[in-house]
């Protein structure tokens, strides 16, 4: 599919979706052409959607991405959703020689000294398992939402992604978290136990922390660093230029 028809499927799809609930959203990917993939970190608002998902049994694949470097609580969520909504949660987890090349090269926590060594762990950690996770996909499901950041404040239903030759949907971009909050305890959808000890974005482990009173939903991941538009490069494509290369393979 050409740039211009891959952007011009996408608009059309975000128009489309504008007027539909969150079931109907999902419903509507489900039923397209093509590979469905929606990549969970297992977080409130992915909660949200794997409900949506296993509750209306829709074909769209659910993966994870086990970093190796998650908390525990983050780990036991995994279990008790799958048997909750009796759906299966596909765990990716990173090459063992991309970790071992990284720790030779960094250091195992090395993400601490520099912004390079950080993006880095993301493309061992993520970025690549990611790109597994994204084979062979037409339509890539996650849970950003315009309120979790200035940087996703423009968030759209449906969006081309042009480096990975897909259409990327984001079926809560206009959720609030009170919403999603409310729908939660409505629907007594399993959450992680982080959430409610200050933990509104949840990553790795070592790369997040709890926010204090009035700071953004995304200002306790990767704190140390001053960038406010800070990411690891699933959404935003600022991590890939510090991934070790051919440590599995591939680039």
């Amino acid at each position: 599919m050409t740039t211009q028809s891959l952007e011009a499927k996408a608009k059309a799809l975000n128009d489309e979706l504008e007027a539909l609930d969150l079931a109907g959203r999902l419903a509507r990917v489900a039923g397209l052409d093509g590979r469905a993939v929606f990549t969970t970190s297992l977080g409130i608002e992915d909660q949200v959607i794997t409900a949506a998902i296993g509750s209306n049994r829709l074909d769209i694949d659910v993966v994870t991405l086990e970093t190796g470097r998650l908390f525990n609580e983050t780990v036991a969520l995994i279990d008790e959703t799958e048997e909750t909504y009796g759906i299966v949660i596909k765990r990716l987890h990173p090459a063992k020689a991309d970790v071992d090349a990284y720790v030779a090269q960094y250091g195992m926590n090395g993400f601490y000294d520099s912004v390079d060594a950080r993006h880095a762990c993301c493309g061992v950690r993520k970025l690549k398992p990611l790109a597994r996770a994204l084979e062979g996909t037409s339509y890539w499901v996650t849970g950003l939402r315009r309120g979790q950041s200035g940087n996703r404040a423009t968030t759209p239903f449906a969006e081309a992604d042009l480096e990975r030759g897909l259409i990327k949907i984001n079926p809560l971009a206009d959720w609030d978290i009170e919403t999603i909050r409310a729908h939660v305890a409505t629907e007594a959808i399993p959450v992680n136990p982080l959430h409610s000890r200050g933990y509104p974005s949840i990553g790795c482990e070592p790369c997040t922390r709890a926010i204090k009173p009035g700071e953004p939903e995304r200002a306790g991941r990767w704190w140390w660093e001053n960038d406010e538009k800070r990411e690891c490069g699933l959404h935003v494509a600022e991590a890939t230029s510090s991934i070790i290369p051919n440590a599995s393979g591939a680039a």
